[in-house]
């Protein structure tokens, strides 16, 4: 049992702030605020915390992450643990999968990704020997390349004027931002799908290696530098551990509450409406889903970077065809996690950016059962399948899709390309089964056009150009999200909570700044080591 933290004084005069959302972003900012003195409540409208990042259970006693199925790069929020009082080790278990995931390319084998270098060389070798040469200098160049853009990940960058910055122009050389994550990684790489293997990671952006900037070429290092983390019991573990900590702080959660808007005077925020009634702020802090939410809770007016015709305009990710299925068995021939990478991969990115259904798939599954008994009942396994789609604005320059009709289709499609894997006829052996489907993403889950991984990261929609945690026109009004900056992806939404919490404490001369990243880097000793 924890001992309780100890809540900030309680004084007549403490700053109030409303969190919109009890997302990954929210939470973490709810956090660090309270823990700085403010009198801070979470409106969620959901019966549940986490956003996408929450744990779904059946009846039947099968257990499914709705959305992120691994944990990344566990330093930051460890950190911001820390920073409260509180220990990540002590509130959830943190197990390390190897190999990281299993890789098969259709028709052309498959790569054992590891994070021990000579492992992992072998298994490039397997496709192409010259390429083992290049996976240590790629670690070593990606090494510096996060180092050099970790001020941009770390802080505000609401101007141009930012890239002036030495830091910035320091890590220009490195960052390569006019050249693509595949190109990029040419350099280190000869074969098309040795580079595949360290470039599918574009997906957790929602995006093509043949088109996301060569930045993020970080997220395959960070994998191979840090290791992939599962929590026990599922990824909304972490969510609740949040809540926990932030409740122990006094922070007040109300969940089933919806927020219908910010109220304001003027260009200032004096509060949130819910439930029909005005609950007063001297700031709030959004954590909804950018596209869906902003042109509700903000007038127009106070919105000039990011007017009705701006959000309706920009460039978002692609959507996801989810199954959950319960299935009688284990599934010894799947790892932890497995990707199916179609032999048609180029042309089903083009699908996808076209608005296209793909009619041969790739797809990702998550098979938790092998490393934690708690996700399904003995002798069972909870297999959770996701294939990137066409967003509904995009699909909508195809004539749209009635996901309504054309999901049990779909369905069946990809259950058959379930035997690429050897897994032959599975669909007997199911006992639970839940879909959700890019319609159900917009309309159950509050995601704009259904688009699962926010706002395009192109470099028209990076840094300056994407919304910022101090939001422009709207005085007291923050964000925090995937749609903000630094953008998608837990670590990275972690520290945009980070960015935000310290300049709303800035803003309203909370008590001490207990926000920054700590400067020693690394994980915390406890999660280095497998279990």
């Amino acid at each position: 049992m924890n001992a309780p933290l100890a809540s900030p004084a309680l004084k007549p005069n403490r700053p109030r702030i409303a969190v919109i959302g009890a997302g990954p972003g929210g939470l973490a900012a709810a956090l660090l605020l309270a823990a700085q003195g403010a009198q801070v409540t979470i409106f969620e409208r959901d019966a549940v915390v986490g956003g996408r990042t929450r744990t779904l259970a059946t009846p039947e006693g099968y257990r499914f992450d709705l959305g992120p199925t691994f944990f990344l790069y566990p330093r930051v929020i460890a950190e911001i643990f820390e920073s409260v009082g509180a220990r990540l080790e002590e509130e959830v278990r943190l197990m390390r999968v190897d190999p990281l995931y299993r890789l098969v390319f259709e028709g052309a084998g498959r790569i054992d990704a590891s994070a021990d270098p000579a492992r992992m060389e072998a298994e490039i070798a397997r496709l192409c020997p010259e390429d083992a040469a290049g996976f240590r200098p790629f670690l070593a160049e990606n090494r510096a390349k996060l180092a050099a853009f970790r001020p941009a990940l770390e802080n505000p960058f609401d101007s141009v004027f930012r890239f002036l910055h030495p830091d910035m122009v320091r890590a220009l050389p490195l960052l390569r931002p006019h050249s693509t994550v595949d190109r990029d990684l040419a350099r280190h790489f000869r074969h098309p799908l040795v580079r595949l293997a360290f470039s599918f990671q574009t997906k957790y952006l929602g995006m093509s290696p043949f088109r996301c900037p060569s930045l993020f070429t970080i997220l395959s290092f960070l994998e191979y530098e840090h290791g992939i983390w599962h929590i026990e019991g599922g990824c909304g573990g972490i969510s609740e551990a949040m809540a926990r900590v932030a409740e122990r702080l006094g922070v007040e959660l109300r969940l089933g509450t919806p927020v219908e808007r910010i109220a304001f005077e003027g260009r200032r925020a004096r509060g949130v409406e819910a439930g029909g009634r005005l609950h007063p702020a001297d700031a709030v802090v959004v954590n909804a889903d950018f596209a869906h939410a902003m042109p509700g809770l903000v007038p127009e007016a106070l919105r000039p970077r990011w007017d009705d015709r701006k959000i309706a305009g920009a460039r978002y990710s692609c959507s996801t065809f989810m199954l959950y299925l319960g299935i009688e068995g284990e599934l010894p021939e799947l790892a932890h996690h497995t990707v199916l990478l179609s032999e048609g991969y180029a042309r089903n990115i083009r699908q996808l950016e076209t608005g296209i259904l793909p009619d041969e798939p790739s797809f990702y599954l998550h098979n938790p059962s092998l490393l934690d008994r708690s996700m399904a009942p003995p002798g069972h396994s909870a297999l959770y399948l996701l294939v990137p789609v066409p967003n509904l604005r995009d699909a909508r320059q195809q004539g749209g899709l009635d996901w309504a009709r054309e999901a049990p289709r779909f369905r069946r499609l990809v259950l058959d390309r379930l035997a690429a894997l050897g897994l032959g006829a599975i669909e007997p052996r199911i006992r639970a089964e839940r879909m959700v489907t890019p319609q159900d993403w917009q309309g159950r889950y509050a995601v704009g056009h259904g688009a699962t991984f926010n706002l395009s990261h192109d470099l028209g929609q990076m840094l300056c150009f994407r919304p910022q945690n101090r939001f422009a026109g709207a005085e007291g009004v923050y964000l925090v999200g995937g749609g903000t900056h630094p953008g998608s992806g837990l670590p990275v939404i972690y520290e945009g909570a980070r960015i935000t919490a310290r300049l709303l404490a800035q803003d309203l001369g909370l008590r001490r700044d207990n926000t920054r990243p700590q400067p020693q880097g690394g994980l915390a000793p406890a999660l280095q080591a497998s279990p």
